[in-house]
């Protein structure tokens, strides 16, 4: 069955002081036109990952500007959530098997989830693969359907791709992060196109005083009198953290003290997360240099935000990527980014405008654009100072929140959506 996350509704105003006041308004005058609607967002966890920080965020803002929003979760059995993670990772490219028993699980636990959902909602927006099936299995609703992708499925493994289309003929829109991230079956249609944003308000992000963020991580031992290099993920082979691990070494033979620090999140629909964070805690136990911790093991937010603040150079070596919020929560704090070349990264910064952009697998140049940001802190404070400046004007949940309401607004007023049968029209 679905389970409701209880929020406390966040003000427009409280946002005034820190998004860009075009932003702001213009948020104000799609809450008074959509005072009342009934939104029921959709996904796979509450906590752990880019995808429930978000709605935790995207939800609240759109109560306080007078919506009626729930954010309801579905609820499956260990299988499902193998059955979703594999196919997870089969749209981004990895190997996909369909069988009568992977289908039967997925469809079960959909089904189920379905069966428990309000008919009250006047739109109800569906995040990622794992509920996709949903729809299918509540025709009786009267809603307008979003199909909300976060994920990259430029190059998906066939299987995947033909397991999942079927599941979204019945929805109004689909919504990706990128064009490029588009399903190929469904290229050359219409679908809406538009990124997520990161929570200038949220715990992660909200102002800490310098003496706070040493405090806070000497206390999770790392010597603030000696350099750091952190990456903040989920623990997933997309994201490899054993290459974090190896650049890090190859960087300290060239700046002596470097510490690491591989902040992860633990999210519920996860399973292979554990099986990668063993293999990081086992690679990284015999070296005193690197610190490893995770959301269930006492890291929380403002942990996070601590270390983000604290970072000489975030690093975020990802081979296949939705989009990446840690990128701009980086650069929010004004901390130099090396990233990989990949996904919503490369929307949110540029070579020198917030950090290096470096082909994820050419270890050589990603540890050469750590050092160079190690060694010139000037250099590392001008790009960090660049990188705040355009995610306060481009990558915020004000921004995010506002292109949701205008895409809620035409479903609303005009009753069009997307013909999902093949492709989108």
């Amino acid at each position: 069955m679905l389970h409701r996350v209880r929020l406390a509704p966040v003000q427009l105003d409280a946002y005034r002081e820190v998004a860009p006041e075009s932003q702001v308004e213009e948020l104000a005058e799609l809450g008074r036109q959509l005072q009342g609607l009934r939104v029921a967002h959709i996904n796979a966890t509450p906590y752990g990952g880019g995808v429930s920080e978000l709605l935790r965020s995207s939800v609240a803002l759109e109560c306080g500007l007078g919506l009626a929003v729930d954010w309801l979760v579905i609820s499956g059995d260990s299988r499902f959530f193998e059955v979703t993670k594999a196919l997870h990772n089969g749209l981004q490219g990895a190997s996909f098997v369909s069988t009568a028993d992977v289908e039967e699980i997925y469809l079960l636990n959909n089904r189920a989830n379905a069966a428990t959902i309000p008919s009250d909602y006047d739109i109800i927006v569906v995040h990622d693969p794992q509920p996709a099936a949903i729809r299918a299995f509540a025709p009786r609703l009267g809603a307008r359907w979003v199909w909300r992708c976060h994920i990259d499925t430029s190059e998906p493994d066939p299987a995947a791709e033909a397991f999942l289309l079927p599941w979204l003929e019945g929805y109004d829109v689909l919504v990706f992060t990128l064009t490029d991230f588009v399903l190929p079956a469904l290229r050359g249609g219409t679908v809406e196109i538009f990124p997520p944003g990161i929570d200038p308000l949220s715990p992660k992000n909200l102002p800490l005083s310098a003496s706070l963020c040493r405090r806070i991580v000497s206390w999770y031992g790392v010597d603030n009198q000696r350099p750091l290099m952190v990456q903040v993920s989920r623990f997933d082979p997309w994201k490899d953290p054993l290459g974090v691990i190896r650049v890090f070494r190859r960087a300290r033979e060239q700046v002596p003290g470097l510490q690491l620090a591989l902040i992860g999140a633990m999210a519920l629909d996860d399973p292979e997360g554990w099986r990668i964070y063993e293999q990081v805690r086992s690679e990284a136990e015999q070296d005193s240099d690197i610190l490893v911790g995770t959301n269930l093991t006492g890291i929380s937010f403002v942990e996070v935000n601590a270390f983000q603040h604290c970072a000489w150079v975030v690093v975020q070596k990802s081979r296949r990527e939705g989009f990446g919020l840690v990128v701009s929560e980086a650069l929010w704090k004004e901390t130099p980014v090396v990233a990989g070349r990949s996904g919503g990264i490369t929307l949110q910064m540029a070579d020198g405008e917030g950090g290096y952009l470096v082909d994820p697998d050419d270890e050589e140049t990603f540890t050469e654009r750590v050092i160079e940001l190690l060694r010139n802190r000037e250099l590392a404070r001008r790009i960090g100072l660049l990188g705040r400046q355009r995610v306060r004007e481009r990558f915020l949940v004000t921004r995010y929140v506002a292109d949701e309401l205008q895409l809620f607004a035409r479903l609303i007023s005009t009753g069009e959506g997307i013909d999902t049968g093949g492709t989108a029209s």
